[in-house]
């Protein structure tokens, strides 16, 4: 009997500061269909918890040393992402520094929260990102 469950990814909404001063979230221009602008993230691998995923892919896409400081939600939809089904567990985090493509980011940019281009994101991650918006 072969067992079928989603794959499990992990996004973060990253609050990326100055100092004190709120600069605004970090989204990526992605290299691999489906293009457009997503949530930095990815997928959770074997042996790594998702919190340790998350951390690590901010790391491996955008440069930055992300602090996770809470769970947004779950988001579990079978038709979120058109390539198979993705679970994806949604983190909210910290960083400072500047922001550098890396790993499937072809490039990354920081967008004050009422200049985020809801119609160019991927996925679910424009709802994803209203979640955010009405909880902050």
């Amino acid at each position: 009997m072969e067992l079928k469950t989603p794959y499990l990814a992990t996004d973060v909404i990253i609050r990326l500061w100055k100092g004190d001063h709120f600069k605004g979230i970090v989204l990526i221009e992605r290299k691999n269909p489906p293009v457009g602008l997503a949530l930095p993230g990815g997928f959770v691998e074997v042996g790594e918890s998702v919190e340790e995923a998350a951390v690590r892919e901010m790391r491996e896409e955008t440069g930055l040393e992300v602090r996770l400081s809470g769970l947004l939600g779950v988001y579990s939809d079978p038709n979120r992402d058109p390539r198979f089904h993705v679970v994806s567990v949604v983190f909210v985090g910290d960083a400072e520094g500047e922001p550098k493509a890396g790993s499937d980011a072809k490039r990354v940019r920081v967008f004050r929260l009422e200049e985020i281009p809801l119609d160019q994101l991927v996925f679910d991650h424009r709802r994803i990102i209203l979640d955010f918006l009405r909880r902050e």
